[in-house]
């Protein structure tokens, strides 16, 4: 019997979950889709195209006997709807064109796009956003709520910290750490550690003068 599930975001990111959902299905129907929960103003109109409803705001998911997934690219905020989330609901979305090795271990709420590429010994905590075409390389270690965006390449033995985010075609170079809540700018090569909180750009990496 297929499970249940609503999706927390109507943005764009939330209509891409949908996409992976739709190829799941496709494969082997495992999902009946109820509908997008969001707690701002949503885009009926695009909805609409894709069949879907907007169901109300995340708290409405309590009163619905579903599983879910959070499709906000934000990890912050994926953090805080999480927190409020009912326990044990959350479920792991891989979409059937991504590759996973053999010794890739997925917490709860794990969201892996089409093209996404996770080779061995790769530990992928809560609520981790894998976006579309990118690649996490050996012994890599990403924390709860953590992003990597399309085209992203991460190397072998690099930790991600709670809620960072790897821009869209940035690079990440072998060994390094990304500290908690930090922004990798789109299309950065970062060639050491970047400070917890902290916003890098270029190429080498450097960090936002404000």
């Amino acid at each position: 019997m297929a499970s249940r599930l609503v999706i927390i975001g109507a943005g764009g990111f939330g209509r891409e979950v949908l996409d992976i959902v739709d190829a799941i299905n496709a494969q082997r129907p495992s999902y009946e889709f109820l509908g997008f929960l969001d707690d701002g103003d949503v885009r009926t109109d695009l909805l609409a195209r894709l069949e879907a409803a907007h169901l109300g705001s995340s708290a409405s998911l309590a009163g619905l006997e579903a599983s879910y997934v959070i499709g906000i690219g934000n990890g912050a905020v994926r953090r805080a709807l999480a927190a409020t989330a009912p326990a044990g609901r959350a479920v792991n979305l891989v979409h059937p064109a991504a590759t996973i090795g053999r010794d890739a271990r997925l917490g709860v709420g794990v969201i892996i796009a089409a093209g996404a590429r996770v080779t061995s010994n790769i530990e992928l905590g809560d609520h981790v956003d894998l976006h579309v075409n990118c690649t996490i390389g050996h012994d890599c270690v990403l924390a709860p709520f953590s992003s990597v965006f399309p085209g992203a390449t991460v190397s072998g033995n690099v930790t991600i910290g709670e809620a960072a985010t790897i821009g869209t075609g940035a690079n990440v170079l072998p060994g390094v750490t990304i500290g908690a809540s930090a922004v990798v700018g789109a299309g950065a090569v970062v060639t050491k550690d970047v400070e917890p909180g902290s916003t890098v750009v270029g190429a080498p990496a450097r960090p936002l003068q404000r």
